[in-house]
């Protein structure tokens, strides 16, 4: 196996810190544009339609020269559009309207176990002992946060609890599914593509279910989501790709660990949300149940 210049590790650990950090900085977002009266069909039109251009021109870019899709490859570029990038944000946005953005985020970072139980339930995949209690221990992270939201809120973080939790669902599927695409495609081409497919489901669904009227937004909601597509959308995928050609995706995934941590503290000090010892507590088992959880995964 041939050495990696150390620079280079450096820059791959730089690129998915600033990438997870990057992508958690979403919620943040989200629930900031929530002040001012937006509703989640609206603002998703507005992140998508800003970041449209941005994922189109990275499906041309990445599709020069190379053959064109066959009808097979359209209909999984559709199907992986829906579920990983449509579906997924839209369940996701939903849900940040009743709960903290670090519920989001927690609930979010249980996907690879949910990657896994889908691998149970459709390909009768073994389970691992040490996964099995790794899962155990981040869904009670999970739990421990949710009953101390739902004293706070009450049905409501029920409801986005689930919503949440439904959008990680929609993204496993994505991830468990895009594997032959990836393999075919190239993962720049197919992010580019499935996201392009996004962006117009989320624009057409504004069309379809909103008068014109609903498009006239505060100021802020507009420069908000153009940070949200550009910043915390765009800009990090690239960087995480740019990590894993340097650093491989095991420890790009590692690095990524700092994304809760990064949306709770960024929602203390922006949202003003409360840093309690029952948020605290679920961080701690909901990152060490993944670390066991990936580590064996590896290591089997």
């Amino acid at each position: 196996m041939a050495k990696v210049a150390p620079k280079s590790i450096a820059n791959g650990l730089l690129l998915a810190t600033l990438g997870a950090i990057a992508f958690s900085g979403k919620a943040i977002i989200v629930k900031l544009a929530y002040r001012h009266g937006v509703d989640a069909v609206t603002l998703i039109m507005y992140r998508m339609l800003f970041a449209l251009p941005i994922f189109a021109l990275m499906a041309w870019w990445a599709s020069r020269g190379k053959a064109a899709l066959t009808r097979h490859d359209w209909f999984g570029v559709l199907g992986l559009g829906v579920t990983g990038y449509y579906l997924a944000s839209f369940l996701d946005f939903a849900g940040l309207a009743y709960i903290s953005a670090s519920l989001e985020r927690l609930i979010l970072y249980l996907n690879p176990t949910l990657v896994l139980l889908l691998g149970l339930v459709l390909y009768q995949r073994h389970i691992q002992r040490r996964q099995a209690l790794g899962m155990l221990i981040s869904y009670a992270g999970v739990v421990l946060v949710f009953g101390h939201e739902i004293n706070l809120q009450g049905a409501d973080a029920a409801l986005g609890a689930l919503l949440v939790f439904l959008s990680a669902i929609s993204y496993a599927v994505y991830l468990t599914f895009s594997g032959e695409l990836v393999q075919r495609l190239g993962s720049l081409r197919l992010v580019g593509l499935a996201t392009t497919v996004a962006c117009l489901l989320c624009i057409a669904q504004f069309v379809l279910l909103r008068p014109w009227s609903a498009a006239v937004v505060a100021p802020e909601v507009i420069w908000l989501s153009v940070l949200n597509a550009t910043l915390c959308t765009a800009v990090p995928v690239l960087m995480v790709m740019m990590a894993i050609e340097r650093i491989g995706a095991s420890m790009a995934s590692q690095v990524g660990m700092v994304g809760p941590m990064s949306t709770i503290l960024m929602g203390v000090l922006i949202l003003g949300e409360p840093f309690t010892a029952w948020v605290a507590a679920g961080t701690v088992l909901v990152i060490a149940g993944i670390f066991v959880f990936t580590r064996t995964a590896r290591s089997g």
